[in-house]
């Protein structure tokens, strides 16, 4: 059997991460992580200084989704190759803390670790929200598949939660560190009403994503919602879960041709052809 063939990849048709990731609901889950990362005031000063978020969001969220889905759904080689080039961007990379003034490397570890634990967090606890079916069992088995992702990046999995109990003691350590920065509260804002694509501004996809970015908001830990200043906005808890299911069913709906790309098609291309079924 050719390697590309019988190559799955970093986590192939078993894993919870292939479970959690083909959900379209992430997209959701990934507006969550950029609202919690935007609290660390270091990684928000890092972004702000080397990033064209604002001139470039759709851009940067495309890339963003092609690395993760390389990651998740490629070969081997390609995820590697993914993160070599990640991590060469990165080392390049300095800005300045606005707290103390002093330079900093963007891919330092705990940076890296910050971003990495928010998104996967963001991931499986908004894939459960919405609905899909995971027993804590699995959520860990996701969290400690995920430290190959971390791997990638530069991290040493050793260093990075591996478990649901662990992400919970690490967001405890960190919360000292957070703050609602002018650079977070500028981030938040933006978040919240980008500017829309393909003159659709003023337009109802403009009502339709505020809702959306209302419910990825209602979906971050309290503790974060209190950093922003909003404990008890109407979406939050189980309004915020039941706006989360809602838009998962939607998007069910929407046939698998049209909502998954190129790289998630060949990894279950290859699957089939390795004899592996993924259901």
């Amino acid at each position: 059997m050719p390697e590309s063939v019988s190559d799955l990849g970093l986590f192939g048709p078993d894993s919870v991460s292939w479970r959690v990731h083909r959900e379209p609901i992430l997209a959701l889950a990934g507006l969550r992580a950029l609202y919690l990362q935007s609290l660390h005031p270091v990684a928000m000063a890092g972004v702000a200084q080397n990033s064209r978020y604002r001139d470039d969001p759709y851009g940067r969220l495309n890339r963003t989704g092609i690395y993760i889905s390389t990651v998740v759904y490629g070969t081997t080689e390609e995820a590697h190759e993914a993160g070599r080039r990640l991590r060469s961007i990165h080392a390049r990379m300095r800005a300045v803390d606005p707290r103390t003034g002093v330079i900093f490397r963007v891919d330092e570890p705990d940076l890296l670790r910050w971003v990495h634990v928010t998104e996967v967090e963001s991931f499986v606890t908004t894939a459960k929200r919405a609905g899909l079916s995971l027993t804590e069992a699995e959520v860990d088995g996701y969290y400690t598949e995920q430290r190959r992702a971390a791997a990638l990046v530069g991290l040493d999995p050793s260093t990075v939660p591996g478990s649901a109990s662990e992400v919970a003691d690490y967001y405890a350590a960190i919360r000292p560190e957070l703050a609602m920065t002018k650079e977070a509260a500028e981030s938040a804002l933006f978040l919240s009403a980008p500017p829309m694509p393909y003159r659709l501004g003023f337009t109802p996809a403009r009502l339709a994503y505020l809702g959306v970015a209302a419910t990825a908001v209602g979906l971050l830990p309290a503790w974060a919602r209190r950093l922003y200043g909003l404990p008890g906005l109407p979406t939050t808890g189980p309004a915020a879960a039941l706006s989360a299911r809602s838009l998962r069913l939607a998007l069910k709906a929407i046939p698998d041709r049209i909502l998954h790309g190129p790289i998630y098609k060949a990894a279950m291309l290859r699957a089939a052809a390795a004899g592996t079924q993924f259901v």
